[in-house]
């Protein structure tokens, strides 16, 4: 199993769980970006943490070629 296809399996484990518990989808995913985070800051220096986050909203539209792309 990839690291990706295990993120999404834990992500959606985590969906279950939460919608069980009576929590909406958008605050559990909140909650684990703050542990995304929290994680990130063991080995990261805050200014390459909000690096990888601007890149991710700069291109958060999946039919949009990345920012680096050439067509």
């Amino acid at each position: 199993m990839s690291v990706y296809a295990l993120a999404r399996t834990t992500m959606e484990q985590a969906l279950e769980r939460a919608a069980a518990q009576g929590y909406d989808e958008q605050d559990i995913a909140r909650a684990l970006m703050s542990e995304v985070i929290a994680v990130y800051k063991r080995g990261r220096t805050n200014a390459d943490i909000a690096h990888e986050l601007g890149f991710l909203a700069d291109n958060l539209d999946d039919d949009a070629d990345y920012a680096f792309m050439r067509p």
